[in-house]
């Protein structure tokens, strides 16, 4: 053979290997769910056989300190009424559903000491039943879940706090930081899963849950966090505050404030916003439950993999939604751009939020009232998360003007989002921003 066939053959070769690889496309996910491993109300093959049925690609089953391993056997208790519902968590109509969707073989029970019990399958067994190559994944999570906490004394209250945060694709379980603030937790979990992820190869990524739960995260604390990528800018259940109050922010004003102190300032890199359910009921669909459907996130990944997943996240290649699909997000070096796949009767407005440099720095504490434990919010000048433009339609887009620090976009539907989280919601969507690189 020649060595000029030789390389037309090579050339040839390499040209067949670089068209057989898959174009990037969109898969919807869930990142943050509960079963019976933890405080959910179903068996976790149920929930995600529900995901799964619903048309999404991937679901992370993220359950309170504890990873889906091992054996486990949960006790069947009497039932309990609960708010006038009777609730038996794993028994009656669930172990019903249960047995009716996989059958008395694949259902293990048993009698000890006049107990019945049910054992919980671990991911490893019942993905098995459900995963399917380009459909269907499930991701390993646990959700990292603590306290701060910090005594009293002669000038300030007790404080404290929740920190929850959920590590993605684990290689092992990390074990909840005790301390006493929300930024040292932060911190040190953080920094274990970047040191499990540098030891084992292994991809993985941790994100910070509902910073509005009991009030427990301020944007403050997030900001100054090294090495994380991601928070909840919407969380499905109907306790974590999603829109703040008159003593603290919502979660936009927070993301804009963290984005602006984070590339401005601290230079600590860009912050991306993930959607999420945090469902943990199943059984009854209604406003003041904890249900599933509720906020996703829309990853463009070339394969239905972790590795895949987390590696566009982490370069900003997803969006997160309470309902708005987007057909297209494009972000080059100036422009950020995007097409909504309109629902009939639905209107849609754009706005394009963001910092420019020069902006007014100042801010303020809120009271936040007697009695309360969590640490005050601050409000940031009306140059922080501005709107910069503002589009009707189905199609929006912006260019830098060159001051910009960075840019992001909500779309507001005018459609009531189905099955709401809190009275009056309305469906959303957020792009991640568009950093301006320019010096």
């Amino acid at each position: 053979m020649s060595r000029r066939v030789a390389i037309a053959l090579g050339l040839a070769a390499c040209a067949v290997l670089h068209a057989a690889e898959p174009a990037p496309r969109w898969f919807k996910g869930n990142l943050h769910t509960h079963s019976l491993w933890s405080d959910g109300d179903d068996y976790p093959e149920m929930i995600a056989d529900r995901y799964k049925q619903a048309g999404y690609h991937f679901l992370a089953i993220s359950d309170h300190n504890v990873l889906a391993e091992g054996t486990r056997w949960l006790e069947l208790k009497a039932p309990a009424v609960v708010a006038g519902t009777v609730v038996q968590p794993g028994g009656g109509a669930v172990l019903e559903d249960y047995l009716a969707r996989f059958g008395p073989d694949w259902v293990e029970q048993r009698e000890t000491a006049g107990q019945w019990e049910v054992r919980l399958k671990p991911l490893a067994e019942y993905r098995t039943l459900l995963e399917e190559p380009g459909r269907f994944l499930l991701i390993p999570s646990a959700e990292l879940t603590s306290k701060w906490s910090r005594p009293a004394t002669a000038t300030e209250p007790a404080r404290g706090g929740p920190v929850h945060l959920n590590h993605t694709n684990p290689a092992a379980l990390i074990a909840p930081v005790v301390a006493g603030s929300a930024l040292e937790i932060m911190q040190r979990s953080v920094d274990a899963v970047l040191e499990q992820r540098a030891r084992t190869g292994q991809p993985m990524m941790i994100h910070l849950n509902h910073p509005n739960y009991v009030w427990g995260v301020t944007a403050e604390e997030l900001m100054h966090v090294h090495g994380e990528k991601f928070f909840e800018i919407y969380n499905g259940h109907p306790g974590v505050h999603n829109g703040g109050d008159h003593a603290h922010l919502d979660t936009d004003e927070m993301w804009d404030a963290i984005l602006t102190r984070r590339l401005a300032e601290l230079q600590l890199g860009v912050m991306f916003g993930i959607g999420s359910d945090d469902s943990h009921h199943y059984h009854r669909m209604l406003l003041g439950q904890s249900n599933p459907f509720r906020g996703w996130i829309m990853v463009r990944a070339t394969h239905l993999t972790p590795e895949s997943i987390i590696r566009a996240m982490e370069a900003g290649d997803f969006y997160a939604s309470s309902g708005v699909t987007l057909a297209e997000v494009t972000r080059t070096g100036r422009t950020l751009a995007l097409e909504i796949q309109a629902e009939p009767g639905a209107t849609y407005t754009t706005q394009f939020i963001g910092t420019r440099r020069g902006y007014d720095p100042a801010s303020q504490l809120i009271e936040s009232g007697p009695g309360s434990k969590a640490l005050p919010h601050r409000r940031y000048s009306k140059d922080v998360g501005a709107v910069l433009a503002e589009t009707k339609g189905p199609r929006a887009s912006y260019t830098l003007k060159g001051d910009e620090i960075y840019v992001r976009a909500k779309i507001t539907s005018s459609k009531a989002k189905p099955n709401a989280s809190v009275a009056g919601e309305v469906e959303c969507a957020w792009t991640q921003p568009l950093v301006n690189e320019a010096k």
